[in-house]
C-alpha cells in the first residue's frame, strides 16, 4: 500500500475519505457527546462533505443536529443571515462572512455549535482571493466566535478535503474549551 493509500479510507458506497477527517470527525463527536452537546454545519466550498464526515460516525445523530449547504453567494444572507452589505464590500470568502455563517447555522438549527467554511477551491481566484484562501468559523452558545484562515495548495478536491479536516481540528478545539485561533464577540 502506498502512502497515500494508507490516508484514504473507503466509505459503503467506494468514495474515499481522508483518515485523518475521518478521525476528526469522532474525535468531535466523542467531545461533543461527553458534554451533552451539538453541532450543526455551514458549507460553502466543501458542499456538505463537512457535514457527511460527520454522519459517518456511527451515532451521529445524538450530537449532529444538521447542516446548511449555502454556495450560492446570495443564499448565505437568506438563509444564513450574512448582511448583504458585507456581501457586497467583500464577497463570500471574507471571515467575517465565515462568523455570520456559523452563528446563523447554530441558531438556525438549535445548536450548541456551529462551524462554517467558506472559501476559494478553485480552479480560479474568487473575489480577489487566490485559490487555497479558506475561511473556518466556529461559534459557540457563549456567542463567541473563533476565526482561523488557511491557505491551502493543490488541486480542487485537496483544498476541499483539508479544509474539511481543518474545520473539524477546530470545531474539536472549540468543543473542548481551547483557544486557539481568533476569537471575534
Amino acid at each position: 500500500m502506498s502512502p497515500e493509500e494508507d490516508r484514504v479510507g473507503l466509505d459503503s458506497e467506494g468514495l474515499e475519505f481522508p483518515v485523518e477527517a475521518m478521525t476528526a470527525a469522532g474525535a468531535v463527536h466523542r467531545a461533543l457527546l461527553e458534554r451533552g452537546e451539538t453541532c450543526a454545519t455551514a458549507e460553502s466550498l466543501t458542499g456538505g462533505l463537512i457535514g457527511a464526515h460527520l454522519t459517518a460516525v456511527p451515532g451521529s445523530s445524538r450530537t449532529y443536529r444538521g447542516g446548511v449547504v449555502t454556495y450560492a453567494t446570495d443564499t448565505k444572507a437568506g438563509v444564513l443571515g450574512v448582511p448583504e452589505d458585507l456581501l457586497a464590500e467583500h464577497g463570500a470568502v471574507h471571515p467575517e462572512v465565515a462568523a455570520h455563517m456559523a452563528r446563523g447555522v447554530r441558531r438556525l438549527l438549535g445548536a450548541d455549535h456551529g462551524v462554517a467554511v467558506t472559501g476559494v477551491a478553485g480552479p480560479e481566484p474568487q473575489d480577489g482571493q487566490p485559490v487555497g484562501t479558506v475561511h473556518v468559523a466556529v461559534a459557540t452558545r457563549d456567542d463567541r466566535t473563533r476565526v482561523h484562515q488557511f491557505r491551502f495548495t493543490g488541486d480542487r478536491s485537496g483544498i476541499r478535503y483539508r479544509t474539511v479536516e481543518g474545520a473539524l481540528l477546530l470545531l474539536d478545539s472549540a468543543v473542548r474549551g481551547s483557544t486557539a485561533g481568533n476569537t471575534r464577540t
